[in-house]
């Protein structure tokens, strides 16, 4: 069952900030994400590939799906010819598999770089030398297929609201960063996803532009 006024205080915060919603649907049934599309939702965030593909056959072929969970590179064939946005690339190892298979596939594949900004070891990312890195090798011609479209990080979880806000600081300034190094030559690079259910408000007040919401919305899992 939806919160429908919840889904919308959300969607006009995000509004009011210049921000996309994400509606993160993983563990929810197709009857919910149906009814939110309904109210006009046609951005959904999945975490895994298995449940994005059995759920994205039942669903609207208008809805733009973004896988925000950790990817494996097994997984890759999958999910390319239906994801819209990937946003958890956080190994160029990952890349490199993104790009070979959208080459076989034919496809150019819309990413987000995955930043490592939490203190917690279970979360996955990159650094800024290894962005930096990445980017370059873009400029060589490394990743035709790819589009480095921007960041995404999580905030640690935690009840101490001082470091989220560092931490999503950290990642607004090397977004910043990258946007004054590289505009021209990434003219695709515009999205900084950062904010969940507990610190999307704190996140948009820091700059995000894509916050991705799911228990608020959905209710808890």
């Amino acid at each position: 069952m939806i919160k429908v006024e919840a889904y919308q205080q959300v969607l006009k915060q995000c509004r009011n900030a210049g921000a996309v919603l994400v509606a993160v649907s993983k563990t929810k049934p197709v009857e919910d994400i149906l009814a939110l599309y309904e109210l006009g939702q046609k951005i959904f965030g999945e975490n895994k590939v298995q449940e994005l593909l059995e759920k994205q056959p039942l669903l609207p072929k208008e809805i733009q799906w973004h896988l925000i969970g950790h990817l494996q590179t097994n997984k890759v064939k999958q999910v390319l010819p239906f994801v819209s946005l990937i946003h958890s690339v956080d190994s160029e190892k990952l890349l490199v598999e993104i790009e070979n298979e959208a080459k076989k596939q034919d496809l150019q594949i819309n990413i987000l770089l995955q930043v490592k900004i939490a203190e917690e070891d279970t979360k996955f990312g990159l650094n800024a030398n290894d962005i930096s890195i990445i980017l370059n090798k873009a400029l060589s011609g490394h990743y035709p297929h790819v589009n480095m479209c921007g960041l995404m990080g999580m905030a640690t979880l935690t009840d101490d609201e001082s470091q989220v806000e560092n931490e999503f600081n950290l990642l607004k300034s090397l977004y910043d960063n990258i946007l004054e190094k590289y505009s021209m030559q990434f003219p695709s690079f515009k999205t900084l996803s950062m904010g969940m259910s507990g610190d999307y408000q704190l996140a948009l007040s820091r700059g995000s532009n894509m916050v991705r919401v799911g228990s608020l919305i959905f209710g808890e899992r």
